[in-house]
């Protein structure tokens, strides 16, 4: 609603047609001057998004602008280290705590942890769901349950009737508050990590202990391989023998020092 309320300033006067590809540029100069571009290309890909759909769903458009993002570098994917995460849940009030440590265990996104009911977890078959709605993709995520998991949804049955996680009698719909910060800080971990990263974190413990890309995507939700390519970097031990192929090339020249020329 932000994003829409900003926008509404440019683009509130004018009709579908008239929104050009001059004015989306000047609206992404304006917004990278106020921020960022890579914060400009979360409102440009909001605008790009509505035209899309006035043509192809509502029919309102023949055809539309295109859209250019800008260039994103493509940053290091943050994640906590096992001793890390343990400090982060010791700080976290309970209901945060409870919340993350599910997150930890399944990798969900934080608003299907937030709005989880009970209704869409099976206990004895230690199995949750995620309906398309609910999903990111657009997809239904089957979501086996482990151990942490499970001991996560034993603590919170009968705390309430409707919804798993819960504070003060209703769902937790915002997860980074100043709560989350003061315990990153105690915690000795930066400000800037964010609820989303556990998410990451989940992905590259499971990468870190051998699970291949093509599983994680389906644990994950993601909706295409390229999402996932984003840890392969963390399971490099299948190279390992292909490394290994020059060894004897190397060994034999560093164990035979007459061999090596002098500099």
């Amino acid at each position: 609603m932000a994003k829409l309320r900003w926008l509404d300033r440019y683009l509130g006067h004018l009709l579908l047609s008239q929104v050009t590809r001059d004015v989306i540029d000047a609206i992404a100069e304006r917004k990278t001057r106020e921020s960022s571009p890579s914060n400009a290309n979360r409102y440009l890909a909001l605008i790009r998004a509505i035209l899309r759909r006035a043509r192809d769903e509502w029919n309102w458009l023949e055809s539309i602008p295109k859209v250019r993002l800008f260039r994103e570098p493509k940053g290091r994917i943050r994640f906590l280290s096992p001793e890390e995460a343990r400090r982060l849940l010791d700080e976290l009030p309970l209901h945060l705590r409870e919340m993350a440590q599910f997150a930890l265990a399944t990798g969900l996104r934080q608003r299907n942890v937030s709005f989880l009911r009970w209704e869409q977890v099976d206990m004895a078959r230690r199995v949750a769901w995620i309906h398309p709605d609910q999903a990111k993709a657009g997809r239904a995520i089957g979501v086996p349950l482990n151990e942490s998991a499970v001991a996560v949804l034993r603590r919170r049955l009968g705390k309430d009737n409707a919804h798993v996680f819960t504070y003060e009698g209703k769902p937790v719909a915002r997860c980074s508050t100043k709560a989350w910060k003061a315990a990153l800080e105690r915690a000795g971990i930066e400000r800037t990590f964010r609820w989303h990263d556990l998410r990451h974190t989940w992905a590259s413990w499971h990468v870190q202990r051998g699970t291949p890309l093509q599983e994680l995507m389906e644990l994950g939700g993601w909706a295409s391989f390229e999402m996932v390519l984003r840890y392969a970097h963390l399971a490099a031990e299948h190279l390992r023998g292909a490394a290994c192929r020059i060894d004897d090339t190397f060994l034999s020249q560093t164990e035979n020092p007459q061999r090596v020329r002098a500099v």
